[in-house]
Parts: structure tokens; sequence; C-alpha cells
């Protein structure tokens, strides 16, 4: 399945070139977790040849990451805690992960979408959690290309260095399958995980006091 996903994914990119990349990107970043460390380099491998390209891959699903993040954003923002304390129990979530959330914000301010735009799978779903937090939208776009640009950059790079084994050494393709099937191993695991502590706390909470 994983080699289907793949040979896909490349192909979508070889036809669509930048555009494709925009929209997986910007998909990527409306809390649908398609990995961008799948979708990256495989656009450095499929359409990156020079340094040029590289920059032009970076630029472009940084600015799509904005762009998926815009709805995400304003459910949070206009829907706030009071839409996820009403509705958050069908998504397991709880006033202690709402009570995280503000804290992680008043101690990182602005920071902490630079900081979650840098790190797999938070990078995912950290605008409605920005949006909750009524972070300065303007701010919250500067941040989130900041943040995304050396992150795409850095995957594209690695893509393309690869790519240019590809088909000459066998090698590269279990490697880069082998790191694949680990991300997609990690969001699994990462999913199974949440459920399993979130649904014990549901389960808490609604008992009688």
């Amino acid at each position: 399945m994983s080699e289907k996903i793949f040979a896909l994914v490349v192909s979508l990119i070889a036809a669509g070139g930048y555009a494709s990349v925009v929209v997986l990107m910007a998909i990527q970043s409306a809390c649908i977790p398609i990995p961008s460390e799948v979708i990256m380099p495989l656009a450095g491998y499929a359409l990156a040849h020079s340094q040029w390209d590289l920059i032009l891959l970076a630029t472009a699903a940084s600015l799509a990451s904005n762009i998926g993040s815009i709805p995400a954003y304003w459910v949070g923002a206009r829907g706030g805690r009071p839409m996820v304390e009403r509705y958050g129990s069908y998504l397991l979530l709880s006033r202690h992960d709402l009570d995280r959330v503000d804290r992680f914000f008043v101690k990182f301010g602005s920071f902490a979408v630079l900081i979650g735009r840098m790190l797999p799978i938070v990078r995912t779903f950290i605008a409605f959690p920005a949006g909750v937090a009524k972070m300065n939208q303007v701010r919250f776009h500067v941040y989130t290309f900041i943040g995304s640009w050396p992150w795409c950059y850095a995957l594209a790079y690695v893509g393309m260095r690869l790519g240019a084994s590809w088909n000459t050494n066998p090698e590269f393709k279990e490697i880069f399958h082998r790191f694949h099937l680990g991300v997609e191993a990690v969001i699994v695991i990462l999913f199974v995980v949440f459920v399993k502590s979130h649904w014990k706390n549901r389960i808490r909470t609604s008992e009688p006091a």
C-alpha cells in the first residue's frame, strides 16, 4: 500500500507541479494529517533540480500552509472556548486541554506558532488553538510563514538529494520507504495514545461528583 501511495503522490506532483504541492500543503495545514514529511521530500524529488527550485518550493509550500490554516484559525477564533467546551467531547477534548493551550500561548506568545510550525504533526493542528487563543491574525500568518519555510526547504532538499540517486541506488528508495512507513506508524501510535488517554478523561469528567 505504501508503494501505491508513494507512486500516487509522485504522479500528482509531477503532473500538477507547484499547484499540486500548494493544494496538498494547504490541505495538510487545515488540520488534515497528510504529513509534510512525505509531501515535501517527494516534491523535492519530482520538481527540484537547482537551488532556485528549492527556494520556490519552500515559498509555495509556506504560502500554502498559510492558506490552509485560515479555516482552522477562524473556526477556533469564532467559536473559541465555548464551542470547544460544548462540542469538544465529540473530539475527545476537555477543559484541561484548553487550559494547556492557554498556558502554552501565554508562555510562548507568538513564538508558539513559530515553534509549532517546526514540529512534526503539531504543525498540522497549530492553527486551531491559535484561533481559540485569539492570536493576532497578521502575526499568526507571519510566524506561520517564517516557521514553515525552513522546514519545507529542508525536506525538499532531502528529496532532491535522494532523487539524484533514486534510480541508481536501491538503498535510497528503501530508506525513504522506511521513513514513509515510520511517519505513518508514528501518526497511528499518537492517535491511539490520544484516544486512549482522552477517552479515560472523558469518562471521568462525565461521572457524577
